[in-house]
């Protein structure tokens, strides 16, 4: 195991996340003075001044290091550095907000990181301005995360920069046609500037203002949900407001590798050339005339514009796991609630910033019971599986279909854990905010719908749940090897 570059990667990220404090600092210096706000700003001091100790403290141990990385030097660094961003992340809440006890100061944090938006706080209106910048700002560093951050901007990494990024990117970094695994994150980075930008201005054309526009851009680019309003963006009763979420959600919810192939090559058509594009567009498409239906239909006396756009916008927020809410989709009918579940564990593109299983996994796996069904009354066809003109191996559908396995697995036994830690919950609620946390969702059903928070549990169910939005975030394999010591003295 080489130490030294674990330590060294470690301290960079703290490093980033000093200067993220910093400025969340400073934008609370603009805005009047009150206790609130004094407290909020020493808070965030406190943590960058940690963050800054915490990044000369690695940067030291890890001075002598080799600067080479291999498959468990990435999973320590990502589970490390996601868990440690968390801690220092914690920090300003707990020093913030009176009486919030420092458990669920880490669900607050770890939730922003992850972009999963789940919250403890019952009024979000009333937090200081410098929290609600940090809030916000988490979710967009937790986006494409830290560590893609740096692979973009660190040479001395070489080939291990592949690594790293295919342990951090929820995408394949075959997919990265360029030979410098650096310069395909630095255009991912570049895009996704490009996108936050578009997105902060859209939402000040749309009416908000510049703070709120920023911070709803930083959740809205990152698939995050966190907003500056506890009413989420219903507080803002603007329909031009919820058409512009909803682009950016859709477009976020796709895989930026896609899109960069698209502006490169041929256009639109590599869009729609994309079976995993496809089908998440269709989902959309579906889901929301599905829900729309069944809107109206419980009541004909709504608007059909209030009806469309009110089914859209919740569709494409939880697919894209983002969590925005307009209304309190826990009081809609079963049938529309179910579609939302379903949603939430479906999530999103490869590549893109969303949460869930990911489209593309779900469309291998329908695809192998096909052919498997086919062999059971034709055994003696081989069938090749194809997947955008490239053959999946069987190692390629043997993964997949062990990550979905695995998922089921912790979600089963996440529900009896909370079950034996909550008892008063009842299942719906129960099931729903395992699989909001798991999945990176946010709200969920039930007790956590999206009017409601996570306040209500107890400090060590919100401390597995944190865990659980960081091992959803990191797809299991980063977390699950941390607890496992045996595994790297048996391959080091």
């Amino acid at each position: 195991m080489n130490y030294g570059i674990i330590f060294r990667l470690l301290a960079l990220i703290h490093l980033a996340i000093g200067v993220a404090l910093t400025a969340s600092f400073s934008v609370g210096l603009i805005f009047p003075f009150d206790e609130g706000e004094n407290r909020a700003v020493h808070g965030l001091e406190l943590a960058a001044g940690i963050s800054f100790i915490f990044a000369i403290v690695f940067l030291w141990f890890g001075r002598k290091g080799k600067a080479t990385i291999f498959h468990k030097e990435a999973l320590a660094v990502i589970g490390l550095g996601w868990l440690f961003a968390s801690f220092v992340g914690a920090i300003p809440y707990y020093f913030s907000i009176p009486e919030l006890s420092f458990a669920s100061a880490f669900f607050e944090s770890a939730s922003g990181f992850t972009t999963t938006g789940a919250s403890v706080f019952s009024d979000v209106s009333g937090l200081p301005h410098a929290i609600l910048f940090w809030r916000s700002l988490t979710q967009w560093i937790g986006g494409l995360g830290v560590v893609v951050f740096f692979v973009a901007i660190l040479s001395f990494l070489g080939s291990g920069a592949k690594v790293l990024f295919s342990r951090e990117y929820s995408g394949n970094s075959e997919d990265v046609y360029d030979g410098r695994m650096q310069t395909g994150a630095l255009r991912i980075m570049v895009l996704y500037l490009v996108f936050s930008l578009l997105c902060a201005i859209a939402y000040r054309f749309a009416g908000m203002e510049w703070f709120d526009a920023v911070c709803h851009m930083f959740a809205t680019v990152s698939t995050g949900g966190f907003g500056t309003l506890t009413e989420s963006l219903a507080g803002f009763a603007s329909p031009a407001v919820e058409w512009v979420s909803i682009v950016f959600m859709a477009i976020c919810g796709a895989s930026f590798l896609l899109f960069l192939r698209a502006f490169r090559r041929d256009g639109v058509r590599t869009l729609f050339r994309n079976l995993e594009f496809v089908c998440y567009i269709a989902i959309l498409v579906g889901a929301s005339i599905f829900v729309g239906l069944i809107l109206l239909a419980s009541d004909p006396s709504d608007s059909p514009h209030d009806i469309i756009r009110g089914s859209i916008f919740q569709v494409v927020s939880i697919m894209t796991t983002t969590g925005f809410a307009t209304e309190n989709f826990a009081v809609w009918a079963y049938p529309a609630q179910i579609t939302l579940l379903g949603l939430m564990i479906i999530g999103g593109c490869s590549g893109s910033t969303a949460g869930g299983s990911k489209v593309i996994r779900f469309v291998v796996s329908s695809r192998a019971i096909m052919f498997h069904l086919e062999r059971a009354f034709r055994p003696h066809v081989v069938r090749p599986m194809r997947i955008n003109n490239r053959t999946m191996s069987t190692d390629d559908i043997q993964e997949i279909s062990l990550f979905l396995v695995l998922a089921f697995f912790v979600m089963a036994l996440s529900c009896l854990l909370v079950s034996i830690f909550e008892p008063q919950l009842d299942p719906l609620s129960l099931f729903s905010s395992v699989v909001a946390c798991l999945f990176n969702i946010g709200p969920g059903l039930g007790s956590f719908g999206p009017t409601e928070n996570f306040g209500q549990l107890e400090d060590y169910t919100k401390v597995y749940l944190a865990l659980l939005m960081i091992m959803g975030r990191l797809e299991f394999y980063a977390i699950l090897v941390l607890f496992a010591p045996s595994l790297w003295k048996r391959f080091s």
